[in-house]
């Protein structure tokens, strides 16, 4: 009897098409997830450094500024949905001890730095007595086949620019 199972050939094919098709599949959805969440990663960068860009070349904030910079952020994340976006810009002053203070800060779905406060920089971010703006933007990218991951994937960015018309930006 297992002889005549050995010498039969008809739906051999079938049967490994069954058996190799779960694992084409996976690959192909992990293909295309992968290449999803790296495009949503350098749109995150873009978005960061067209962020802080446009607000470095700015001589003063305003409210308008900020809506139309949010705006054109949003623009650029799509076709992704912009609700998993967060920015958060603001401008920093050298404090003379290798720090930057928090002069003004403002956020877009997230929460903007306290004022005063201080954080680190690179070296060579910043010039003694000068200032500069960082651009923070944080995406919560869920996967399509949510199964796969334990929920959302979250990627970040920062962008440093240094102020083009004046030494210090100010909010107004």
């Amino acid at each position: 009897m297992l002889k005549r199972f050995y010498r039969a050939r008809s739906g051999v094919a079938a049967l490994e098409f069954a058996l190799i098709l779960p694992l084409v599949l996976l690959g192909f959805v992990g293909a295309n997830e992968i290449s999803s969440a790296v495009q949503v990663s350098q749109k995150v960068s873009q978005t960061a450094s067209t962020v802080a860009d446009l607000v470095a070349q700015a001589s003063t904030i305003s409210n308008a500024d900020e809506t139309n910079i949010f705006a054109a952020a949003n623009a650029i994340i799509f076709p992704y949905s912009s609700s998993g976006q967060s920015i958060v810009i603001s401008s920093i002053v050298d404090n003379g001890g290798g720090m930057g203070r928090v002069v003004w800060s403002d956020a877009n779905l997230g929460e903007a730095r306290a004022v005063g406060s201080t954080l680190p920089l690179p070296a060579g971010v910043i010039t003694t007595g000068g200032s500069v703006i960082l651009a923070e933007v944080h995406y919560s990218y869920t996967p399509a086949p949510a199964y796969v991951t334990n929920g959302a994937i979250l990627i970040k960015s920062q962008f440093f620019s240094r102020p083009r018309r004046v030494a210090n930006i100010p909010r107004v």
